[in-house]
């Protein structure tokens, strides 16, 4: 039996879907980010290697002062000559252990968007339907493109100023320490501060992350309304509409933006100007006579020097506490759609089916508790044409979706060949139903493609032009620049409505299902084309069982049987002429039809 939809495809909400679930730690969401680095740990290895070249060469820095220094003061010139050279050495090695460090940092991140980026679309493809209807197209295109690319702050970018500028500090550190470790101690009376500061602006900087990421799936989420609907923004005037929303929602993002801006730019100067005041005492002791006495000038100055280079790399790695936090915050948002529970596939069998339907007391209720369909009965004949008729909203189309598995049933039963559906599996079952909808969907790729396309890739070009001929698509098709080559847009609004319903009309025959549903299937054609195209229906019809839903009855009138919809119940089944007889609900609608 179906279990409850109310249980199965609770309405997410689409706000949820960027943050992590509740309880769920920062820091659980950084290891996770961090699996994703071990097959490259190679890389690291020469990552970490490159960043410690880079670093032993600002200690470098520091000591070629105090060898100019000392080489000045004690006159020595074959010191001195040797200056410039060890200069170009030093320069020379930086630039190895940058190139080390940036160039495998930087393919350690790229990898990680790609892998990051084809699992969540792969995931998009296993998602249930009920994903879909409570998440917008546009917030959920922003993960996949926006979010993917802030996980890399937390995960490599961050890492690789952790790497570079954390063994700077920890080299200078040393080196200071190793020359006066009493004077060296006293840097460290600011850490506390530091860190308090850095734990506040953490927890700001997430939220603000956060915020960011919502505004710009809302900035997708409208981009993708107006491009999609261009035509009627442009019909009904909506620019000025749409305009005004757009700038609404960028203006919101501008904020959240603005405000991470002035959380960096009061933290860092904070943490360096901790850092400033231990260095002044550092120096102003350094320079009593009790200690300057006691070293050599160029020892002095390579303190000094190492004490100054230390603001640089302490100033990054504050600033990286800014990548981290966005980071993270995205790695929530990806991770939550990722453990989104994905379509459940409970069939066990792959029969062959001759076409037969059952639908025994079938009840469909939304997560808002709309009732779609209440105690609906139908047996179908393998062979047999039904047509479904009823007002919009009657539960044509949740009928459909039922049988396809996209949507389970509250209550009841179906069965296909007496197996109960959920006993078939999903590539199985939906293997053998044929779908024309209502909305037609194309892609931007060629009209061979399109009509082969998916599973039916395999077919040869002869299948492809029959089924084209028998949808009444061959001869518009011929007239294309390149045939069955030509590439026909996005959503193939290159050409005109009826040609692609023809189209997916042939994808539809090329298929050859032993069920074959027909939403609408003619509704966007000329009345010449409408005409050919009911003829190619009714021979494909033959010997398979095809549910037909229609709004203009006179497309239907040769139905075996026709069920009629109100309400989501059936009120009346039977022949056309049967049904006229009757004088009930679809002989009223058939009279509504022909005024």
């Amino acid at each position: 039996m179906s279990q409850a939809y109310s249980s199965n495809a609770t309405k997410p909400s689409a706000k949820k879907q960027s943050a992590a679930p509740s309880g769920t730690p920062k820091y659980q969401t950084l290891l996770r980010l961090l699996r994703y680095l071990k097959p490259y740990w190679w890389a690291l290895l020469l990552t970490i290697i490159g960043f410690a070249i880079n670093a032993s060469t600002e200690i470098g820095t520091a000591k070629l002062l105090q060898y100019i220094t000392d080489a000045i003061k004690q006159s020595d010139q074959s010191k001195r000559d040797w200056f410039p050279v060890l200069i170009i050495m030093l320069f020379l090695v930086r630039g190895v252990g940058s190139f080390l460090g940036n160039y495998y940092s930087a393919l350690i991140s790229r990898n990680l968007v790609y892998e990051l980026r084809v699992e969540v679309f792969n995931k998009l493809l296993r998602l249930p339907s009920a994903f879909y209807l409570a998440n917008p197209a546009g917030t959920i295109s922003s993960k996949l493109i926006f979010d993917v690319e802030q996980v890399t702050a937390a995960s490599t970018d961050s890492m690789k100023t952790v790497l570079r500028d954390g063994l700077t500090v920890i080299g200078l550190i040393g080196f200071l320490f190793y020359s006066n470790w009493r004077l060296t101690l006293i840097l460290f009376v600011v850490l506390p501060p530091i860190l308090w500061l850095i734990r506040i602006a953490s927890k700001r900087y997430l939220k603000l992350s956060k915020g960011i990421q919502e505004t710009m799936g809302d900035v997708s989420h409208i981009t993708n309304e107006v491009i999609g609907g261009y035509q009627v923004v442009k019909n009904y005037g909506g620019q000025a509409y749409e305009a005004e929303r757009f700038d609404k929602t960028s203006k919101k993002n501008l904020r959240q933006g603005m405000k991470v801006v002035v959380t960096n730019s009061i933290n860092t100067p904070a943490v360096q100007l901790l850092m400033a005041m231990a260095m002044s005492v550092v120096v102003w002791l350094a320079l009593r006579p009790s200690v300057i006495d006691n070293i050599s000038a160029g020892e002095f100055i390579s303190y000094i020097a190492a004490a100054g280079l230390l603001s640089k790399p302490v100033r990054s790695l504050t600033d990286v506490n800014q990548k981290l936090q966005k980071g993270i915050a995205a790695g929530e948002s990806i991770f939550a759609l990722l453990d989104e529970p994905e379509e459940k596939d409970t069939g066990t069998v792959s029969p062959a089916l001759s076409g037969e339907i059952s639908l025994d007391n079938i009840s469909l209720v939304y997560p808002d508790s709309t009732v779609a369909l209440r105690d609906f009965t139908l047996d179908v004949r393998a062979g047999e044409t039904v047509a479904l008729v009823g007002r919009s909203g009657a539960g044509k189309s949740s009928l459909v979706n039922l049988l396809t598995r996209t949507l389970p049933t509250s209550s009841g039963q179906i069965t296909l060949d007496g197996r109960p559906i959920e006993d078939i599996e999903l590539e199985s079952l939906r293997a053998q139903i044929a779908m024309v909808n209502q909305q037609v969907v194309l892609f931007n790729t060629t009209v061979f493609n399109n009509i082969a396309y998916g599973s039916l890739a395999n077919k040869s070009q002869a299948e492809v032009e029959k089924a084209a001929k028998d949808a009444f698509a061959h001869d518009f098709i011929m007239k294309l620049p390149n045939g069955y080559q030509s590439e026909i847009g996005a959503e193939g609004l290159q050409l005109s409505g009826g040609q692609r319903q023809r189209l997916s009309i042939a994808r539809a025959l090329l298929k050859d299902a032993p069920i074959l549903i027909l939403d609408e299937a003619t509704s966007a054609l000329d009345n010449e084309s409408e005409y050919y195209i009911q003829q190619a229906l009714d021979n494909v019809m033959k010997d398979r069982t095809t549910l037909v839903i229609a709004h203009r009855l006179t497309t239907i009138e040769s139905a075996d049987r026709i069920a009629v919809l109100d309400g989501g119940q059936l009120v009346e089944l039977g022949t056309h002429d049967e049904l006229m007889q009757k004088q009930g609900h679809y002989a009223q609608m058939y009279a509504r039809d022909f005024e």
